[in-house]
């Protein structure tokens, strides 16, 4: 066990990162496209997508770092950005959730 995970959760991880970021990304486009539908300026809508796309493009549900050091953050991130929820864990090991749950409720605390 390494960082509180195990080689399965980093394989699992792997296997399902993709589809993740993807749906997420699905999501972030049909906010988008009710930008680009709204009813003010053409020029207003451009720069307001544009400001929300350098926005979200620094997010892990776009973008994250690969590697087994990060795993956890990458997980807590993802949840927090509201990519992934706790139920999307199915299948991680008990040390992974609890670990996750314990850094998600203590930052809720501060």
């Amino acid at each position: 066990m390494e960082n509180n995970f195990t080689n399965e959760d980093w394989k699992l991880f792997r296997e399902k990162i993709a589809d993740w970021q993807d749906a997420y990304m699905g999501k972030l486009i049909r906010e988008y496209i009710g930008i680009l539908n709204g009813n003010s300026s053409a020029s207003e809508r451009f720069w307001e997508l544009d400001k929300r796309i350098k926005e979200d493009r620094k997010k892990k549900g776009v973008i994250l770092e690969m590697k087994r050091s990060v795993l956890i953050d990458n997980i807590v991130s993802l949840i927090n950005e509201g990519v992934i929820g706790f139920s999307d864990l199915d299948g991680f090991s008990d040390n992974l959730k609890n670990t996750v749950e314990f850094i998600i409720e203590r930052a809720g605390r501060r």
